[in-house]
């Protein structure tokens, strides 16, 4: 689980520079300021999410693995395709029901943040 996590978060934080870096370069410009800023808004949360992922592979190998970083991690993952990915879509495409899923996505990322205090209340140092 540490190295799946780790790995994950890091794929998604080389994800979110790239889709930051189009936002900055290419899309400037050939979407409103509004889209832009829902665009930016997906890639900020996608960043901070991959660290989020990040910190719970290596919560694994501090407090051991365990069914509750497990359930953080695949939490973060989730919200961020679902969150994210919507803000992404919404902007690019203008399909506006997608803004219907979005908090789906936010919901997945505040569960996430709580299980993963949960594990550390009653982790145990491995």
């Amino acid at each position: 689980m540490q190295k799946v996590f780790i790995a994950w978060g890091a794929v998604l934080m080389a994800l979110s520079v790239a889709l930051g870096a189009f936002g900055a370069h290419i899309l400037e410009g050939k979407i409103s300021p509004d889209e832009i800023s829902v665009y930016e808004t997906g890639v900020q949360y996608h960043m901070i999410h991959g660290i989020a992922i990040i910190i719970t592979g290596i919560a694994a190998g501090l407090f051991g693995e365990s069914r509750k970083l497990f359930w953080a991690g695949v939490l973060f993952i989730a919200g961020t395709i679902i969150f994210s990915g919507s803000l992404y879509v919404l902007s690019l495409s203008g399909i506006k029901w997608l803004g219907a899923i979005t908090p789906i996505g936010g919901v997945s990322f505040i569960a996430g943040w709580l299980v993963l205090m949960s594990s550390a209340w009653s982790g145990k140092r491995a």
